[in-house]
C-alpha cells in the first residue's frame, strides 16, 4: 500500500492536491483513500491531507503514521513542531520538499537518513503563486510513486481543478507537468508499505479515572488569558503592514473586522498590529478605507524596533 502525507498552509492547495493523487491512482486502477485535516481552516494555518491507494481493498483508517512519502509545501512548517511533518518518518521514508534551499542542505539540518528530493514549486508567500503550489507538489509527487502515468495526471488535474476555471486548469497543468518532468531521475523511488499483520498485537490498556465535581470539569477554559501563549503569528505567509502618513485613524473599521483582536488603538488614535497573533488573513487591507494597510510576503519580513515605529508616527 502507498502511504503519503501532504503537509502545507491553508490556501496553498493542499486538499487539491490530495485530491489530484487520489483520482490519478484510483485512474490507474488503484483502490484510494484521500482526505485533509484542517485545524483552524484559515488561510496560513498548518494543515495536511493524506492519501492511501492499494490493488486491494483498504481497511485501514485514520492519519497516517508510517508515510512512505510526505510532500512539504511549505518549508517554514519543517520546525513547527505542531504541524508534525517530520512524524512517523523513517528511513524507507521519502521526503520532499518545496525550498530555495538544496536538497545537501536540508540533509544535514535533519540529519535524514532517507531520500531526501526538493523541488522549487513556487513563492508559497506570493499571493498569486500559492494556490498553485499543491498542483505542482502533486505532479512532482506522482512521479516519485512511479506508477501514475502523465495521462493520469493530467486527466485528474482537469477533473479536480475545473471548477476554478478554465485558466486556473491551464497553469496548474503546466507546473504539474514541468514538476513531473523535472523528477524523471527519481521516478519509483517511491515504495509500498507492508501491510500491518495482527502478530504482537496487544489491547490497549485503560486507565480508570475518578470523577470530577462540576466545579472542576464544567468550564471549558479554567484559566484567563492563556492564548497569549499561543503565537498564531507562526500561521501567517502575508504580513500586513499600517502606512501611518495615509492612516485616518479609524480604527473601529480595522479593529472591529479583525477576528482574532490582533489590532489595538495606541493612546494616539492610531491602530496597532498584534504580530504575535496576527494570522495574516488579511481582512484588514480589505476593509481600510483610505488603503493604508498593505500586504507584504512573510517571508524576509523584518519586525521593526520601536523607536523606528516612533520615527514612522505622524506629527500631532
Amino acid at each position: 500500500m502507498y502511504r503519503i502525507r501532504l503537509h502545507g498552509r491553508g490556501g496553498q492547495g493542499i486538499k487539491t492536491a490530495g485530491r489530484i493523487l487520489g483520482t490519478a491512482f484510483f485512474r490507474e486502477g488503484f483502490e484510494v483513500q484521500d482526505a485533509p485535516l484542517y485545524g483552524a481552516e484559515r488561510r496560513g494555518a498548518p494543515m495536511f491531507s493524506y492519501v492511501r491507494a492499494a490493488r486491494t481493498p483498504i481497511f485501514e483508517r485514520g492519519i497516517i503514521a508510517d508515510p512512505g512519502l510526505v510532500v512539504v509545501a511549505d518549508e517554514t512548517l519543517v520546525p513547527v513542531a505542531a504541524a508534525g511533518v517530520l512524524k512517523g518518518v523513517s528511513e524507507r521514508t521519502v521526503l520532499l520538499i518545496n525550498s530555495r534551499e538544496t536538497a545537501a542542505e536540508w540533509r544535514t539540518r535533519l540529519n535524514y537518513p532517507g531520500k531526501l528530493v526538493v523541488i522549487e514549486a513556487s513563492d508559497a508567500e506570493d499571493s498569486a503563486e500559492a494556490g498553485y503550489i499543491g498542483a505542482t507538489c502533486a505532479g512532482a509527487a506522482a512521479r516519485l510513486i512511479g506508477v501514475i502515468s502523465r495521462d493520469s495526471l493530467e486527466q485528474a488535474i482537469r477533473h479536480e481543478v475545473a471548477g476554478f476555471g478554465e485558466e486556473a486548469v491551464a497553469e496548474s497543468l503546466r507546473r504539474a507537468t514541468a514538476a513531473f518532468d523535472a523528477l524523471e531521475a527519481d521516478a519509483g523511488c517511491v515504495r509500498e508499505g507492508a501491510e500491518p499483520t495482527a502478530e504482537g498485537y496487544r489491547n490497549p490498556g485503560w486507565i480508570d479515572l475518578p470523577l470530577e465535581g462540576v466545579g472542576i470539569s464544567a468550564p471549558a477554559i479554567h484559566r484567563p488569558a492563556s492564548s497569549v501563549e499561543v503565537r498564531t503569528g507562526l500561521w501567517r505567509s502575508m504580513r500586513p503592514v499600517i502606512d501611518y502618513d495615509r492612516c485616518n485613524k479609524c480604527s473601529w473599521i480595522c479593529g472591529t473586522f479583525c477576528p482574532d483582536s490582533a489590532i489595538s488603538v495606541r493612546p494616539d488614535g492610531h491602530p496597532e498590529i498584534d504580530y504575535d497573533h496576527c494570522k495574516g488573513c488579511l481582512i484588514c487591507v480589505a476593509v481600510c478605507p483610505p488603503h493604508a494597510i498593505v500586504a507584504v510576503p512573510e517571508h524576509g519580513a523584518v519586525p521593526e524596533s520601536p523607536d523606528v515605529l516612533k520615527e514612522k508616527e505622524p506629527s500631532p
